[in-house]
């Protein structure tokens, strides 16, 4: 059998080339699809289910290209250069203008997942001159397998937060039109000129989708969000957008409203000043969450507190938040206070290797609309933040809304009892919000001290919170089980509860 070593890498490499923008295109459909549907878990579990049965599919449509296999190749790494290329911006284009946009989503991903399908079959057949079989099988999965964990190694660490998602798919598609000049070059006397120019186009039509696609995602951003939008960046843990009209700053995360700069002090003084003012001490505080600095802002009002640790995932919020200018003003420049330690770092990673006790421990955490957020509103976090609170220390937990999702909130509440602290809920009425909730926990019976309430806060007083310890009918406590690590029950009764109200 004659052999052709420089076809035989070439075509190898090829291999490794196409695994790689395969597994990364499934990677940017399921990150598109958590970040506009939310649910990171159910939307990745869904649209690799759809991607790789549409693989089997194409693998199997393969059969069909009986000839020019070399030029057929080609034609489907231009394909898949193009629609996977710019796949990323016609998902987000989509997601502004069409209704139903999840059946536009998982068409992309079977027409990709298809022609992808198509790539092994094809290359195989053209090595069969090259390799015995069992070699070129071997060879192919082989390449095909380093490429998978090059990919997996490359998207979350390089791609994503270098480039962001619109950049990441056009460079794919890149890789793509790369792999069919590879395979031209290769076989380019057995191939009519016109190929060379379908290359051409390729390289072309991607170059001019870099050259705007930032003016696209700002379109696009700003489509979404009714106020200019001031910052937005892509990090490996969620997409963050802060917005600025006439000087209200709203902050997203995921497309999810964080806070609102008119009605954030109701929020900010409900989460922390009932707790201060039970604490016999505020010496040491642990804050999880919270890298906008503002619950940071009132926690430093009170002038006995000597630390404070906060404990943020994303350095890209805290980052900007201690740095721009406005959002400095707004929480009061807190996170630049010299009694502040901020750590970049899991908040269950975090707290499982502190040796530290806490005089107060505020959650300030996202709502649990996902696994691994449930993980940290789970019996076994809670049994390992009681162990790092004080004898007299207090905990405060944010813990979503008891009316839009009732059940969600009194399981916050009776897995955090379950822990054997004694425990609070109570609620507020936040104009951007609605109705939401919080529980405090300690160790000691209840006693408020308002003498210790600083003087410049702008809602909370005694009669407030004793109006927010009270729970009106179609808010009081109903019967659900605590959330643990394997059932995670308060994912359900959160997203049935919002589920209800806005669907």
């Amino acid at each position: 059998m004659n052999k052709t070593p420089t076809k035989e890498v070439l075509l190898l490499f090829s291999t490794f080339l196409v695994s790689i923008s395969g597994l990364i295109y499934e990677l940017l459909a399921g990150t598109i699809s958590s970040y506009f549907l939310g649910d990171s878990i159910y939307q990745f579990s869904i649209i690799i289910g759809i991607f790789m049965s549409s693989m089997g599919v194409g693998s199997w449509l393969s059969r069909y290209i009986e000839k020019d296999l070399i030029k057929n190749f080609i034609y489907l790494q231009l394909l898949i250069a193009i629609i996977g290329g710019f796949s990323s911006i016609i998902l987000f284009f989509a997601f502004v203008v069409i209704k139903n946009y999840e059946i536009f989503l998982y068409l992309i991903t079977i027409l990709i997942g298809g022609m992808i399908g198509m790539e092994i079959p094809l290359i195989i057949r053209i090595l069969k001159d090259y390799f015995l079989l069992k070699n070129n099988i071997s060879n192919v999965f082989t390449a095909d397998y380093i490429g998978a964990l090059f990919a997996s190694i490359l998207f979350p660490i390089v791609l994503l937060p270098k480039l962001g998602i619109l950049q990441s798919s056009l460079l794919v598609g890149g890789m793509n039109a790369f792999v069919a000049l590879l395979s031209w070059s290769t076989f380019r006397k057995n191939l009519k000129k016109v190929v060379s120019f379908y290359i051409f186009f390729t390289f072309l039509a991607l170059s001019i989708g870099f050259g705007v696609v930032d003016k696209f995602s700002a379109f696009v951003e700003q489509r979404l969000y009714k106020d200019p939008i001031i910052f937005a960046k892509t990090t490996p843990y969620q997409k963050i957008i802060i917005t600025r009209k006439r000087g209200r700053v709203r902050l997203y995360i995921n497309g999810a409203l964080q806070f609102d700069s008119l009605d954030e002090y109701r929020y900010h003084e409900m989460l922390i000043h009932p707790a201060m003012i039970m604490a016999k001490s505020h010496q040491r505080v642990l804050i999880l969450g919270g890298g906008d600095g503002l619950a940071l802002r009132e926690i430093l009002k009170y002038k006995d507190t000597k630390k404070i640790t906060l404990v943020d995932l994303d350095g890209a919020v805290t980052d900007i938040f201690r740095s721009n200018k406005f959002l400095r003003r707004l929480n009061k420049d807190s996170l630049n206070s010299p009694k502040v330690e901020i750590i970049n770092q899991d908040a269950w990673k975090y707290i499982e290797n502190s040796q530290e006790l806490f005089d107060l421990i505020v959650v300030d955490l996202p709502d649990p609309n996902n696994v691994s957020l449930s993980r940290l509103y789970s019996k076994k976090f809670y049994t390992i933040l009681k162990d790092h609170l004080s004898k007299f220390g207090v905990m405060v937990v944010q813990s979503t809304s008891p009316l839009f999702a009732k059940k969600a909130f009194w399981s916050i509440h009776q897995t955090i009892k379950s822990t054997s602290l004694k425990t609070k809920p109570y609620h507020i009425y936040i104009p951007s919000f609605g109705e939401w909730g919080f529980v405090l926990a300690s160790w000691q019976n209840w006693r408020f001290e308002f003498d210790k309430l600083p003087k410049d806060i702008k809602f909370f007083d005694k009669e407030e919170l004793k109006a927010a310890l009270k729970f009106p009918k179609d808010m009081q406590k109903v019967d659900v089980k605590i959330n643990t690590l394997f059932t995670h029950p308060l994912l359900k009764y959160y997203q049935e509860g919002w589920a209800y109200w806005y669907e």
